[in-house]
């Protein structure tokens, strides 16, 4: 799982007239949840938040107070509903010997035979909800999907991830490839060639002299 590394300020009035003074020097408070921690407050400039924000990817974070260094993953962010500029994070400490969930962006891999044969790839889940330890929390989910068919899908339940447990219901389809109109051929159809065999040409007969 990549990582980053976030500078705060430790907050030491929690008050809504000084959150909005925060917010006014282009700074976003923010608040660290998890385990029997005390919350910790603290606030950063808006520019330190736009790596992990504005991105599909999920991200370790190591958020740096004042010589504290506290891991964590983002939880939920609050925008403004008209400028759409960060009002407030949470973020979900993390302990190296703990899980903890998380949602992983799903990455395709190869080009199934469907597509291939005319069929319509349909991606029906963008993320899948994981459970693990954070040494083991991969970048991404990554599906190989070259052996999928015309009417073939990937389901949870399909999938194997070691060290990790999906939380997603198992029956949920993840991809799928459907009939398309330009399919060419069901790949079940195996195309077998007739074997023209050339006829034999017949020897002339002889015709044999008839003496009148």
């Amino acid at each position: 799982m990549k990582s980053v590394s976030i500078n705060g300020i430790a907050r030491v009035d929690l008050g809504k007239k000084f959150a909005k003074k925060l917010r006014k020097e282009d700074n976003v408070p923010c608040v660290i949840y998890g385990g029997k921690e005390t919350p910790v407050h603290f606030y950063a400039h808006s520019n330190e938040f736009r790596k992990i924000v504005y991105t599909p990817n999920v991200y370790l974070i190591d958020i740096v107070i004042e010589k504290q260094n506290i891991k964590a993953i983002m939880g939920d962010i609050q925008f403004h509903p008209v400028t759409d500029k960060i009002l407030h994070i949470d973020f979900i400490r993390i302990f190296d010997n703990k899980k903890f969930k998380v949602e992983l962006p799903i990455v395709l891999e190869g080009n199934s035979i469907g597509v291939r044969n005319g069929g319509r790839l349909a991606l029906n889940m963008r993320r899948l909800c994981i459970e693990g330890l954070s040494a083991d929390m991969p970048e991404n989910i990554n599906i190989d999907i070259s052996n999928v068919k015309i009417g073939q899908a990937i389901r949870v339940s399909d999938l194997n991830l070691d060290n990790l447990t999906i939380i997603n219901n198992p029956n949920d389809v993840v991809m799928a490839v459907k009939t398309a109109r330009a399919a060419i051929q069901e790949e079940n159809e195996v195309d077998s060639p007739e074997n023209s065999e050339e006829p034999k040409s017949e020897e002339p007969k002889s015709e044999e002299n008839t003496s009148e």
